[in-house]
């Protein structure tokens, strides 16, 4: 005899199955910026920012830190698997301690900030701001995290920083199973699940993002180390100069 949750999950599939993606993924880049292969250019690549939990049935975030430490790791051999196929000289960052690591800490939030901003108010037509409308026929994109960035750790002896968050939050049964009854009922939609990352090129002299990967859906499990490499490949998708193929 089946299990309510197996019902439940049986359904969920079916329905899931017949809704489009609510998102898309989008990548752009800063007009008249490009990065040759072999220019040259240092590029430091700052630990990436990595939360995963679950999501509660009312749709908070609960954070796992054995999860954490998985994807973590997972994410950072990768990382150091592909840095090789993108083109220049790729270093990571040095650990950072005290102020330094608050700092990192402060501009990892920021560039979550500033890539959510962009998400919304750029790459979704209908709701891009006047000042990033189209100017010659091309979308202005003009986004910063500020001079700051010059003084985190090793940026001094780099020409751009490549910064990386990614949080996922793995819906409940009970979120799953709302997202079920919803989905049956009257015009009421809930998103079980939260796979987001991005994935930004800054210019560490000025601040400017150069380049961004945003995807408020992406595949692969980063609590295992295929889905991770599947996670990281996704997030560096159509990095300029880089030698990558899409992931599968």
């Amino acid at each position: 005899m089946k299990t309510l949750k197996g019902i439940v999950f049986a359904i969920g599939l079916a329905l899931l199955a017949a809704t489009p993606a609510a998102a898309q993924e989008r990548s752009a880049r800063k007009q008249g910026f490009e990065l040759a292969t072999g220019s040259g250019k240092r590029i430091l690549v700052f630990r990436p920012s990595v939360s995963v939990g679950s999501q509660s049935t009312g749709g908070m975030f609960e954070p796992n830190g054995d999860w954490t430490e998985k994807a973590t790791t997972n994410i950072r051999v990768s990382l150091e698997r592909l840095q090789s196929r993108l083109g220049n000289s790729v270093v990571a960052a040095p650990e950072a301690y005290g102020d330094d690591a608050q700092r990192l800490q402060e501009h990892m939030a920021l560039f979550a900030a500033v890539s959510q901003a962009v998400i919304e108010y750029q790459f979704f037509r209908g709701n891009r701001l006047p000042t990033k409308k189209r100017d010659n026929k091309n979308d202005v994109f003009d986004w910063s995290l500020g001079t700051g960035v010059a003084s985190l750790p090793g940026a001094q002896d780099a020409d751009y920083g490549l910064f990386i968050y990614n949080r996922d939050a793995y819906g409940s049964t009970g979120r799953k199973i709302l997202q079920v009854l919803a989905l049956l009922g009257p015009g009421i939609a809930v998103k079980s699940g939260e796979h987001a990352g991005y994935a930004g090129l800054v210019d560490l002299k000025t601040g400017d993002l150069l380049w961004l990967n945003a995807d408020g859906a992406m595949g692969g499990d980063v609590r295992d180390a295929g889905g991770s490499e599947k996670r990281v490949r996704q997030l560096l998708e159509e990095f300029p100069g880089a030698d990558l193929k899409p992931a599968q």
